[in-house]
């Protein structure tokens, strides 16, 4: 059956007739992240329903922007179409960021490693530059790592092939991290992050290139967001 269409040649709307269903845009958020079985999908979507999950899913393959993937796993990945849709989709996620949050909205749905994907999209390139290191986060139950390869960055979900710094912590201290209400090496010292002191320097690289500016947040976003008790900015001594 062939998807819904606005019948207009315009580009946006031919998008739409494709990307506009109701959690699509939410499976192509998860596969931005990397590879995903189908039950890892409904996993994290678990208000779609199997059926219409599996009818997403036919979209999508269809129209050439997912495909079945068969190593190391049956999966669904993106295709190189699909991969295309990177950048507009981080920029409508950072886009979201200025609208409010209301009572509709759960805290418990914050993932560390959806935050670190947003981060992807607006990190320092000039932070970055001659940067080649693998970043594998341990969160809570999460576990997903950042590539940063020059001026390019990328969140997967999962352990890293070959981690350069594996860092283990909670989400509060993951947001405070994020937020910029502690440094690196205070988390650190004050054992809300464990990591081998060698790996520190890398570690602190990573946040520098991850720079994020809260100030422009609206502030139910900011008390919805876990985040730790300190406020302000870190103390830069």
């Amino acid at each position: 059956m062939l998807n819904k269409t606005y019948g207009q040649l315009c580009p946006i709307a031919r998008s739409l007739d494709v990307l506009g269903e109701r959690w699509t845009l939410l499976v192509l958020r998860e596969l931005l992240l990397g590879p995903k079985r189908f039950k890892e999908l409904l996993a994290v979507l678990p208000a779609m329903g199997t059926n219409r999950l599996s009818a997403r899913l036919k979209v999508l393959v269809d129209n050439g922007i997912a495909k079945p993937a068969t190593a190391p796993m049956a999966a669904y990945e993106l295709t190189e179409l699909g991969e295309q849709l990177r950048k507009p989709l981080l920029a409508l996620g950072l886009w979201g960021l200025s609208l409010p949050v209301d009572e509709r909205i759960d805290p418990a749905t914050a993932r560390a490693e959806l935050i670190a994907l947003s981060l992807t999209g607006i990190g320092r390139s000039d932070a970055s530059a001659e940067l080649c290191a693998t970043y594998e986060f341990h969160v809570g139950e999460e576990v997903f790592h950042i590539r940063v390869d020059d001026s390019e960055m990328l969140a997967r979900s999962g352990n890293a092939p070959l981690a350069d710094v594996v860092i283990h912590c909670d989400l509060n201290t993951f947001m405070a991290l994020v937020l910029r209400q502690i440094l690196p090496a205070d988390a650190l010292r004050e054992g809300r992050v464990h990591l081998p002191h060698t790996q520190l320097e890398t570690f602190e690289q990573l946040f520098q290139v991850l720079e994020f500016n809260p100030e422009n947040l609206p502030d139910t976003l900011l008390a919805a967001l876990p985040h730790s008790s300190l406020a302000g900015t870190p103390n830069e001594n």
